[in-house]
């Protein structure tokens, strides 16, 4: 007897097996050809701001488990926020300057702490492992499933930035904010 024909069971229109290796890259090529974060942006539009500021990561390896704890925690206030009523984006940002940064790019480099190289060949050295951990980051990021403006990130080392940094740092002169003390650190 065939049983089947007496079951009242539910047509589902995805598969029973998720097979997830095989499906992640369709799911995030999907996410990226319907704009979903863009189209959240949009429906949003006009409701209330919230703003999540992002201490960035440093780009200077592969994400570990605290950076992916941080991004997913972060993830998930950002998309509960677009759900509860406001438009709340989330623009991603890499900190590439630093001694975590510098010291790793040496290392890679094999340019030791005691090597005499250029202050310009040095920050050629930095800037393409930074550009380089940029890119890989945001990909493994974006393998996490999180939402936001991926192809517009901010990153420390722009020209833009580090000129408005400079302007900041003047304001901060003229205004008495900046002195020179001595003090234990």
């Amino acid at each position: 007897m065939d049983y089947k024909s007496t079951l009242n069971l539910p047509k589902i229109s995805f598969p029973m097996q998720a097979h997830l290796p095989a499906r992640e890259p369709e799911m995030l090529k999907s996410w990226q050809e319907n704009k979903l974060y863009e189209n959240l942006m949009k429906k949003n539009e006009g409701r209330p701001l919230y703003v999540l500021h992002d201490g960035p990561p440093y780009a200077n390896g592969d994400i570990h488990l605290g950076t992916a704890l941080n991004k997913v925690l972060k993830d998930i206030i950002v998309r509960y926020r677009n759900m509860t009523g406001y438009k709340a984006p989330y623009v991603p940002g890499w900190d590439t300057h630093g001694l975590p940064t510098e010291l790793k790019a040496r290392k890679k480099a094999g340019v030791g702490n005691s090597t005499t190289i250029s202050d310009v060949e040095l920050r050629k050295i930095c800037r393409e492992f930074a550009l380089k951990y940029i890119n890989d980051q945001r990909n493994e990021f974006m393998r996490l499933g999180g939402i936001g403006d991926w192809s517009n990130p901010y990153v420390t080392l722009t020209h833009d930035f580090e000129a408005k940094q400079v302007e900041i740092f003047s304001d901060m002169v003229q205004k008495g904010l900046i002195y020179r003390g001595l003090k234990p650190v």
